[in-house]
């Protein structure tokens, strides 16, 4: 922590498969069409390199005190609960208490 600031970094990753399976299910669901994009295919034939990119940009930027968090994203439940678990931990490091009142509460009464 410098400055006073905790910083979490999440990789959200979802498995080729997974992908394929949201984008088949944006071309079939009516509801869903609004998401497709056909530069999305375009980009997935791009997978191995993005892989290779993410990797590296995770080894590289990756610090003791800001590290990554890589995330099976694939049932977005488990995601958010993994998510949730990570920034609970981080508030409970950080020992939070209340703040003391000002002046003793001691004399005051309400009527």
């Amino acid at each position: 922590m410098a400055n006073d600031v905790v910083l979490l970094k999440f990789f959200l990753h979802i498995s080729r498969q997974e992908q394929a399976e949201r984008l088949k299910a944006r071309i079939e669901d009516p509801r869903k069409n609004w998401k497709f994009q056909p530069e999305d295919l375009k980009m997935r034939a791009h997978w191995p390199k993005f892989m290779k990119a993410y990797e590296d940009a995770i080894n590289f930027c990756s610090t003791h005190y800001a590290p990554w968090h890589i995330i099976p994203a694939n049932r977005k439940w488990y995601r958010d609960y993994l998510i949730a678990k990570t920034i609970v931990k981080a508030l409970e490091e950080l020992k939070l208490q209340w703040p003391k009142p000002h002046e003793s509460l001691a004399k005051f009464r309400i009527v």
